[in-house]
């Protein structure tokens, strides 16, 4: 792919959330369900909305969330979770419940996490000494 933008990235991620969201359930070793199977006769069925699924994610697609999962790693952990629970559509206010922080500080380390990614899958080092602005503002 040519040069990461924090709209790629933040696409990737977004995908990445609604393929794991798409994987089956992972179930204990061992699980099974006394109940019997119950069939719906046609009259049943009569009136009812049509259940439609999603197809069930692609190993290409499998393999690029799992791709976009471990950016995480380049992240502080509170900062991953921040910008994890942003690609799963959380709104800001339970994200900043949960972390204790306000909204503009969660925005702020939100663009900073997105921006540290798209540094290294550019290729190049995130500086050290620079403020949080000065890395969200190259990039953009």
């Amino acid at each position: 792919m040519g040069e990461w933008t924090m709209g790629t990235v933040q696409d990737r991620l977004e995908l990445a959330a609604d393929v794991f969201a798409q994987l089956p359930a992972v179930k204990p070793q061992g699980y099974f369900n006394a109940w019997p199977e119950y069939f719906h006769t046609f009259a049943d069925q009569v009136g009812q909305e049509p259940r439609m699924r999603r197809p069930r994610p692609s190993p290409r697609q499998i393999t690029e969330a799992e791709e976009a999962m471990l950016w995480l790693r380049w992240l502080e952990k509170d900062d991953a979770r921040l910008v994890w629970l942003r690609a799963n559509r959380t709104p800001w206010k339970p994200i900043c419940w949960e972390l204790g922080i306000s909204r503009a500080t969660a925005n702020r380390r939100w663009q900073y996490g997105i921006a540290v990614i798209v540094w290294r899958l550019n290729g190049r080092r995130v500086p050290k000494n620079r403020s949080i602005d000065y890395i969200v503002r190259a990039v953009s």
